[in-house]
């Protein structure tokens, strides 16, 4: 079976375009404000080699628009927009797939719990909470849905509820991953990535937004169920001193790693934040 290629950083390639992403809703606020550099972001990661578009939805809630100011009917229609600006960029590259982001609950707090899942809520409020979001991402015209940057396990329980409720709809499961064996809560991810094994909806199970030394252990211990998706970081740490990232991984040297996750087992392969263009046309030219 061909690997299939992801996208990089769409917040990291806006910004390198000069989008100032300082803002609790982050990448999300481009759909208000410039809608035309959230698309010119999705063609140059097709132009790149990527096979699959993930939209700018991440960190776009209702909540998180209200609290902006926007209404109801506003806030719905930037999420919609989300998913027009990657089908726009998708067709005109002549072809791909859209898969809406669903990032978690943490990433609409702001204040780091999307890597630990330090929730105020529990399974069932959050089946509340992603509901919304999900029904527009799924009546947008999505290909498929990228529930991505999952850090615990009652949040996977969650969005594995909201997901039946579509049975139509197909979707991909990603954590985020302390080490190559546990998600950020501490759950193993073989055991997180079970509550989706026989799920014919479910088309991958892996991890994004981890860091690459991990990867190797993370395939190895999701092998053997679902086909794997991996699109991790780039590996640097943000230095608070000098205030800028240090341990910068060059494309190609991502792009010989993604070649040895494809060898490992993976079957789906981007990369995420940090990441740019550059990165995915290693990985395509790695992995083709």
């Amino acid at each position: 079976m061909s690997t299939l290629v992801l996208d990089g950083g769409l917040s990291t390639h806006l910004e390198t375009l000069g989008a100032d992403l300082r803002d609790e809703l982050w990448s999300a606020r481009l759909l208000l404000e410039d809608p035309a550099l959230i698309r010119r972001v999705h063609t140059d990661y097709f132009a790149a080699g990527a096979d699959v578009a993930i939209t700018a939805s991440y960190q776009a809630s209702i909540p998180g628009f209200m609290k902006r100011g926007l209404d109801l009917e506003q806030a719905v229609r930037l999420i919609a927009r989300s998913v027009e600006l990657a089908a726009q960029a998708r067709d005109e590259a002549g072809g791909g797939l859209v898969a809406a982001s669903v990032g978690p609950y943490g990433a609409y707090l702001a204040n780091g719990a999307e890597y630990t899942g330090d929730y105020d809520l529990d399974e069932d409020g959050l089946v509340t909470w992603h509901r919304p979001r999900w029904e527009i991402l799924v009546e947008a015209g999505a290909d498929l849905m990228a529930v991505e940057t999952i850090p615990s396990y009652p949040e996977a329980r969650a969005l594995a509820r909201v997901l039946e409720e579509t049975p139509d709809v197909k979707a991909w499961i990603s954590f985020s991953c302390r080490d190559g064996e546990h998600i950020n809560d501490g759950t193993p991810i073989r055991e997180a990535a079970a509550l989706f094994t026989g799920n014919p909806q479910v088309v991958a199970v892996g991890a994004n937004c981890t860091a690459p030394r991990h990867i190797p252990g993370l395939i190895e211990s999701l092998k053997g169920g679902l086909p794997i998706v991996v699109y991790p970081n780039s590996g640097e740490t943000w230095d608070p001193a000098a205030h800028r990232w240090q341990g910068l991984t060059d494309p190609v040297e991502y792009g010989q790693a993604a070649k040895e996750w494809q060898q490992a087992g993976a079957a789906m392969v981007g990369g995420c934040c940090r990441t740019t263009p550059e990165h995915i046309a290693q990985i395509r030219a790695h992995v083709s």
